[in-house]
């Protein structure tokens, strides 16, 4: 029989299904509507998910923005054979496991692209390429409302994603917030301890917690400031780390990237979940504000040589998903925006056992966020989209729950938790010496 016409005949699947969290129906039945139905209906799946399914030689294949997925093709003498996992590094050990490692190359894993069902129709050599359907599309620049109602529309989205997630995934037990004292985690905070409040909870299953290297850096000063604003200090607990903490070679073996900006990001992640796991080792369950810089695009496009504001504010998603599948500009290895970066966010906290949940990633937020003119209000002007966060995410927090929220001048986590010139001595100048540790790890 010409190998062209070999069915798949083995589907691994090694993803963890207790890490899916549905609020709306069983995971059996979000699987169904994967392998049934058309793309829009897997909209409908409410929560946070990453699923496989088999139907013949058809394998489709979807995932929440926060739960990263990549699949691999193996040769087996009677077929191929594909493996699905959440990390490189799980493929790898199961390739190894099974006397196929001399097949494997990280480059050769796909990742799934967050918002599309990726299938692929396997029918052998040579490996079919995957076909790419959106089942989010959520309309631009729609809306009419002022920025106050806008505001509140997103923040109470936001908060509506709380409190189902406590309600469904943490009813009891500690409950952590990431916290810089910035706009996104600021806001996450302080919808949290509304929930509880609401709930006639115990508000203080709550804690904030914020990094501070050797002591310093602008994140605990300001975290300290936020709180005591708002007469909220109780809640405050500082990780103290040193420098030789910050080990960014380890991050790149944990996040299973070499993108600078997120791998400096995530060491500061991973400093803050060790540190907390330290300290409480029965801790499971943590918030943070991850995806409210890229719902409300908040990032200095001077940065980035690439992008113009016409480009930011024309493309949708941009931020969330990068060019899009069918760009030129999309890697074979990675999906784009933050559908390929949270694994910053997702990997620290896997590792060190903690669940974690930001509502910022939540379709119907991101949905909210799109609907924002942004073009009519900025007029394609740099500083009034940067003042535009706030602005909402301050009158959204004061409408939800009548807080006043301070807002500071934005600072990335990775300069906050550092004194100035610590920066420099913590992380290499040069980007190429992220891309080799990464080629490293299976050279």
């Amino acid at each position: 029989m010409n190998s062209r016409n070999v069915p798949l005949n083995r589907v691994v699947d090694l993803t963890d299904p207790d890490k899916n969290v549905i609020f709306n129906m069983t995971v059996d039945e979000a699987r169904e509507l994967v392998r049934t139905g058309p793309a829009e209906t897997i909209q409908t799946i409410d929560g946070s998910f990453a699923l496989v399914t088999v139907d013949g030689i058809k394998v489709r294949l979807a995932r929440s923005m926060d739960r990263p997925l990549r699949h691999f093709i193996a040769k087996l003498v009677d077929g191929p054979c594909l493996v699905v996992a959440d990390r490189v590094d799980a493929i790898h050990q199961w390739l190894v496991d099974n006397q196929m490692d001399n097949q494997f190359h990280p480059y050769y894993t796909r990742m799934v692209p967050a918002h599309y069902v990726t299938e692929l129709q396997l029918l052998g050599c040579p490996d079919p390429t995957p076909t790419f359907e959106r089942f989010f599309d959520p309309a631009r620049g729609t809306s009419t409302d002022d920025a106050d109602a806008l505001g509140e529309a997103y923040v109470r989205a936001a908060y509506g994603e709380i409190q189902k997630w406590i309600e469904n995934k943490a009813p009891a037990g500690p409950l952590g917030v990431c916290f810089s004292g910035g706009i996104d985690s600021g806001a996450v905070f302080l919808l949290t301890l509304h929930a509880l409040l609401e709930r006639g909870d115990v508000p203080t299953r709550l804690k904030a917690f914020t990094l501070s290297v050797d002591g310093g850096g602008a994140d605990v000063e300001r975290a300290r400031s936020f709180l005591e604003q708002l007469d909220l200090s109780v809640y405050h607990e500082s990780i103290e780390v040193g420098t030789a903490d910050l080990d960014w070679r380890e991050t790149v073996r944990v996040v299973e990237d070499y993108k600078p900006l997120d791998i400096e990001a995530a060491t500061m992640g991973l400093a803050l979940v060790k540190g907390i796991r330290a300290r409480y080792p029965q801790w499971k369950n943590l918030l943070d504000g991850d995806g409210g810089d890229e719902n409300l695009k908040d990032y200095p496009i001077e940065d980035n040589p690439e992008l113009t504001i016409r480009s930011v504010l024309n493309n949708s998603m941009l931020y969330q998903e990068g060019w899009g599948v069918h760009s030129i500009k999309h890697s074979l290895t990675y999906s784009g925006g933050l559908s390929r970066s949270y694994a910053r966010t997702y990997a620290p906290a896997a590792l060190h056992g903690f669940d974690g949940f930001s509502p910022f990633t939540r379709p119907e937020v991101i949905r909210v966020a799109e609907s924002i003119p942004y073009i009519q209000w900025t007029d394609w002007d740099h500083e009034r989209l940067y003042e535009l966060k706030g602005r909402l995410v301050a009158a959204g927090v004061r409408a939800v729950t009548g807080m006043d929220m301070p807002v500071f001048e934005k600072c990335r986590f990775q300069h906050g938790a550092l004194e100035d010139g610590a920066f420099e001595r913590a992380f290499p100048n040069d980007p190429m010496e992220y891309r080799r540790a990464f080629a490293g790890l299976y050279s």
